[in-house]
């Protein structure tokens, strides 16, 4: 049977597929702001983001098309060859080396290797707006007081590669203002960034955020150790991952992407990586969408996964959470309606006692495939709207449902029906 579909009538071209991050997905009509999907019964076909440009530089090419057009969106119209190269071309490269109580200005187009020890050194990016700027960690060691390790004011787009080396970057102290700009990560760019390489980048943020990006943020391989008091990553307009290793602990959120100015932008893509996430808060949370179309995610928090629209396709996904394991809320106007999506994918979810749900919508609950592997000692499922079931596989304190059902609390689905409207 057809479902309600959710997507915008912008969909782009289909580029060159790029080994390791390739994926694809079909776009069909819709009446919200950013998802398109097809289901029928238990084969469905994966939805995708399709209202927000992330990342087709380069190398992709928007078109419009009819809302009956089917499109497909891979991985290569999110993330440019050049995101995807590991290894920085660096013949004609410029060599730095950082030194303590300095800054490093970049002012132009460029690959730059940078390495060595210092403490109250930044590397300062300012370049033309249509600059792109490659730094090459190659061993870099920085530790600051309170101004960022790695700060970019102007560029089109500057990548962060690591080379094999390890390299570390620290701030330990209250972020400084830099004039009328409030710099509160060890990363912080307000132009698109991406993090690539063979290597290991470790970021401490002892009072603030780990990552911060005023525009896109990409990650397409590389190792990542944050540690931050606030958010580890955190966007303005989207986060993609499509590869990675990422252990991150936070005082706040683990990945944030939030825009009070568009509610087309908020998003979080990710298609590949291996993730461990340890939040006070959220391990995920976007305030438009939150799409999965891959990767191993191990999710521990308050909530595991949060948006107004959170769309699962594939991937292994374990949450631990205290408060929702993933929560679909009105965070955004992109949508008349938060709902959650699964199509695909292995969903484990373990939940602590009290007033927990582990799937929850403010809106609608909607699944037609994956396996869903859910212990809760409250609430399984927690529906305000319509909760459709076309097919996949639910198991609620280890007991197989042909159905949403209705709240099976703690000991193997025999407890009775929890208050209140729309508890399954």
């Amino acid at each position: 049977m057809l479902k309600k579909t959710y997507a915008i009538i912008i969909s782009l071209a289909l580029a060159v597929a790029m080994a390791g991050c390739s994926q694809s997905s079909s776009s069909t009509d819709a009446n919200s702001a950013a998802f398109s999907t097809t289901a029928s019964s238990a084969q469905t076909s994966k939805a995708t983001i399709t209202n927000a440009d992330l990342g087709t530089d380069e190398s992709a090419s928007s078109q419009e098309s009819s809302s009956s057009d089917n499109s497909s969106k891979t991985d290569s119209d999110r993330f440019t060859e050049r995101d995807l190269q590991q290894t920085a071309d660096t013949s004609g490269a410029k060599q730095l080396t950082v030194s303590d109580n300095s800054t490093i200005d970049i002012t132009e187009a460029g690959v730059y290797v940078i390495s060595g020890t210092a403490s109250n050194c930044t590397i300062k990016v300012n370049a033309a707006s249509e600059d792109k700027v490659q730094l090459v960690l190659d061993g870099v060691n920085i530790t600051n007081d309170d101004f960022p390790a790695i700060y970019v004011l102007s560029a089109d787009k500057c990548f962060v590669t690591t080379t094999e080396k390890e390299n570390s970057l620290s701030v330990t102290g209250e972020f400084r203002s830099d004039g009328d700009t409030n710099t509160d990560a060890v990363i912080f760019s307000k132009d698109d960034l991406v993090f690539n390489g063979k290597g290991t980048l470790k970021i401490v943020s002892k009072y603030d955020n780990g990552i911060s990006g005023k525009d896109d943020i990409k990650f397409t391989g590389g190792t990542y150790e944050i540690s931050s008091a606030n958010d580890s990553v955190e966007s303005n307009d989207t986060i993609s991952v499509c590869d990675g290793t990422f252990n991150i602990t936070s005082g706040k959120d683990g990945l944030h992407c939030e825009n009070d100015e568009d509610s087309t932008l908020g998003i979080i893509y990710i298609s590949g990586g291996v993730f461990s996430i340890n939040a006070s808060s959220d391990a995920i949370q976007a305030n438009t969408n939150v799409q999965l179309d891959g990767g191993t995610l191990n999710l521990k928090g308050g909530e595991g996964i949060e948006s107004t629209y959170v769309l699962i396709n594939d991937g292994k996904i374990n949450i631990q959470a205290t408060d929702d394991g993933i929560n679909a809320a009105s965070k955004s106007s992109a949508y008349n309606t938060p709902s959650i999506e699964i199509n695909g994918g292995e969903i484990t979810i373990s939940m602590g006692q009290g007033d927990t749900d582990a799937i929850d919508s403010n809106g609608n609950i909607t699944i037609n495939g994956g396996k869903i592997d859910i212990t809760a000692g409250m609430s399984s499922f927690d529906c305000d709207g319509k909760a459709t079931y076309n097919g996949g596989t639910i198991i609620i304190n280890g007991t197989q449902v042909d159905s949403i059902p209705q709240s099976m609390m703690g000991g193997g689905g025999n407890g009775g029906m929890r208050g209140g409207r729309g508890d399954f």
